[in-house]
């Protein structure tokens, strides 16, 4: 199913870039990075397009609720992702009734034929994660990427060239990781680095600092798209837990960077500073002005 979405990708990142190429200034983040992931997702969902904006809304709820913010706020936030959790739930109920082509139909029929059958709110989950999860990281990768090719002609060069985009990407991953970790608790007592940590705590297990880590990656923090060791990188995970959505994110991100660069000639920053996000398990911009020549 991803496969088959590349041409897809493709249209609607060119539809975006037509309607912003003759601007010639834009905050690319609002312009194109998150719309871009948004709409790819709900189509892979079956998604209505009109829905998209309120998608991404309530997948803001979700991220601000795992920040320090005054308790009505929080309220708030919170209202937000029930709403977003009643919505899918109540798109796989509209699939038991009336299947569909898309991706969460083809689940929903799926499982009615499983001895183990899910519920509609364990179908719901998917969609879910994958919708916030799957948008703000490729958001935060675009960016990202972005930034660094302004100082550095190499990921610039490499992205613009075919053989070299899919390493070039995987190397921006691993120096600019979207997802800085996850979250887990202790099983046992542990020492860790000379702190004694006790069962139950709740710890972060940081893929962004094992992805500069000099044990690993040599010259860690430089860029290097024919290094080696960029197969060691941890930015989707690893294991049982390696990132559902990698194929889409990397198969967006070799579609879309390449395309900004050659289609917004003389890329470059805006004026005005960028903004970095403040959720601090995050790497990436709420805003990034950028100009080109029109």
């Amino acid at each position: 199913r991803i496969g088959e979405l590349e041409p897809r990708i493709a249209e609607i990142a060119e539809q975006l870039i037509d309607g912003l190429a003759l601007l010639g200034r834009v905050n690319i983040i609002d312009a194109f990075a998150w719309p871009l992931p948004l709409r790819v997702l709900g189509e892979l969902f079956g998604f209505p397009e009109g829905d998209l904006e309120q998608i991404h809304r309530w997948g803001n709820d979700w991220l601000l609720l795992q920040q320090e913010r005054p308790v009505d706020e929080q309220i708030e936030h919170a209202r937000g992702l029930v709403d977003f959790q009643r919505y899918c739930v109540a798109a796989v109920e509209s699939r038991r009734r009336n299947p569909t082509g898309d991706l969460l139909g083809a689940m929903v029929a799926a499982n009615e034929e499983a001895d183990d059958a899910l519920t509609a709110v364990e179908i719901a989950g998917l969609p879910l994660d994958l919708m916030v999860a799957g948008h703000v990281t490729v958001t935060r990768a675009i960016g990202s990427a972005l930034h660094r090719s302004f100082t550095d002609p190499r990921l610039r060069n490499d992205l613009l060239d075919p053989g070299m985009a899919p390493k070039a990407i995987d190397e921006i991953l691993r120096l600019e990781s979207p997802a800085q970790g996850l979250f887990r608790v202790t099983t046992r007592e542990v020492e860790l680095g000379g702190a004694l940590l006790p069962k139950g705590a709740r710890v972060m297990a940081h893929f962004a600092s094992a992805n500069r880590d000099s044990c690993v990656f040599a010259h860690a923090d430089a860029y290097d798209a024919d290094r080696a060791d960029l197969g060691h990188h941890l930015a989707f995970g690893k294991g049982v837990h390696f990132c559902i959505g990698a194929p889409l994110g990397r198969l967006e991100l070799r579609i879309a960077l390449p395309m900004l660069l050659s289609r917004l000639p003389g890329l470059r920053p805006g004026p005005e500073a960028p903004r970095r996000e403040p959720i601090f398990f995050a790497r990436g911009f709420t805003s990034l002005p950028v100009e080109w020549d029109v």
